[in-house]
């Protein structure tokens, strides 16, 4: 498996942010943050606005001509703090989450990542299309912490006002006046990209990132296959069939899904290559996928065995997996982080589509979960991912809200406490746990 972090420990990047108000800085800010964090990037968001709150409170708590001439305090505050942050903790790929509207502002900006060998990747978000920018504006007057507590009307007053208050000196990116600068200029988001001097690693892969998401509203249903053989063995890996169990589970989830999303809407289903997986989906209605990323974590020479006779013939290793679950490779096999990295190209087309059932493995769904829900890596290996449900998530600009909707047919846990040999369902806690001040989930049991 290549291994990203070897190709970008000696690279430092700092995403300088470009926008007038309400045009998605922030969702394209943490969806930056959480695809590299997920491929073990340590990258983090320094966000304008939280230093500002922490100073003046929310937004309304300020004149608007306040806000105005105080920014400049709180971005260079940021910046401080960013620059410590890759100086102290060996930070990969810092991001600047503000508007950055003024080219005097962005100069001094590079001049001071540049004094400190980072290297400046301006990112603007341009729109020219009035509906794009009235959803933002509903958006963020529903979601931002600022206009939490005011009056919708009056909180899209403050929105508009700010904006034309901005592009009194906004300058956008421009390839004649900026062409010794690398940057991306994405218009309306997902209609066209502006792509200036990209020439490191590290930058084609936010580029490539960059180039892949929308913001539509969408549904990513995931659901485990059906309970197999193996399972009510105890044993892991392998390609069993399903159970009877699993079989009544398969002839349900059509009725499941339908009623979930509707009788005419349509879906498309991806499964591994594994006979569970097809064997759940074949009654569902829908076009079919198979997709060899979505196999299940290679166990190597562990694969169909069960935890004791792992932990009897294997100590050291069993051992060494429950203190580092997330890196530990199976002999000959995979680790979750091998996982994630051949579940690249998945995330990247699932951030291009729009409505998509993912019908897979326990260690797949925990990395694909992970990623839509900010979960640090050490966590992910050991979130409950029950057999015989349905998990719905709907990404949203500053969330994801998750519900899970258990199929009436019983099924073995295979949830593995840390420690033991012995199998046991565990309480998915850590899906309902805030990750950081902008992205949080919420988290509903159907």
């Amino acid at each position: 498996m290549p291994n990203y972090t070897n190709n970008i420990q000696d690279s430092k990047i700092c995403v300088i942010l470009i926008g007038l108000p309400a045009r998605g800085k922030t969702l394209i800010a943490q969806k930056v943050v959480r695809y590299l964090s997920w491929l073990s990037i340590k990258a983090k968001s320094f966000s304008y606005d939280d230093y500002r709150r922490v100073v003046y409170g929310k937004s309304n708590e300020l004149t608007l001509k306040d806000r105005y001439e105080e920014c400049y305090r709180w971005v260079e505050t940021a910046v401080a703090d960013m620059i410590e942050w890759f100086e102290e903790e060996k930070g990969i790929v810092g991001v600047l989450d503000g508007s950055n509207h003024s080219e005097s502002q962005r100069d001094k900006i590079e001049e001071i990542c540049r004094k400190h060998d980072i290297k400046p990747l301006f990112l603007e978000s341009w729109f020219d299309k009035p509906e794009l920018i009235t959803n933002n504006i509903l958006d963020v007057n529903s979601n931002s912490p600022d206009y939490s507590a005011i009056d919708p009307e009056e909180a899209r007053k403050d929105i508009e006002d700010r904006i034309e208050l901005y592009k009194k000196d906004y300058t956008t990116l421009d390839t004649s006046t900026d062409a010794d600068k690398t940057f991306v200029k994405m218009i309306n988001i997902h209609q066209s990209i502006i792509i200036n001097k990209i020439d490191t690693y590290l930058q084609s892969r936010i580029v490539y990132y960059l180039m892949n998401f929308h913001i539509k509203p969408r549904t990513i249903w995931l659901s485990r296959h059906g309970e197999s053989m193996y399972n009510l063995e105890g044993k892991i890996g392998g390609d069993a069939d399903l159970s009877q169990r699993g079989l009544k589970y398969a002839q349900k989830l059509p009725e499941m899904i339908q009623k979930l999303v509707g009788p005419d809407e349509q879906l498309t289903v991806w499964i591994s290559t594994l006979k569970r997986t097809y064997q759940t989906s074949q009654y569902l209605p829908y076009k079919k996928l198979q997709w060899k990323a979505l196999d299940e974590l290679d166990a190597g020479i562990c694969d169909g065995m069960t935890y004791e006779e792992i932990e009897r013939q294997y100590p050291e290793d069993f051992k060494a997996r429950d203190e580092n679950k997330y890196l530990y490779r199976y002999r000959g096999g995979e680790s979750y982080k091998d996982v994630v990295t051949r579940l690249e190209p998945v995330i990247m087309e699932l951030e291009r589509q729009e409505n998509i059932l993912i019908i897979t493995h326990q260690a797949v769904l925990r990395c694909i979960y992970a990623y839509f829900m900010n979960v640090p890596q050490e966590e992910s290996p050991w979130m409950s991912i029950p057999l015989h449900t349905v998990i719905k998530l709907e990404p949203m600009a500053y969330d994801t809200i998750v519900s899970r909707i258990k199929a009436d047919i019983p099924a073995v846990s295979t949830y593995k406490e840390k420690g033991t040999s012995q199998l046991g369902e565990s309480t998915d806690s850590s899906s309902s746990k805030t990750r950081n001040i902008i992205t949080s989930a919420k988290v509903h049991s159907l």
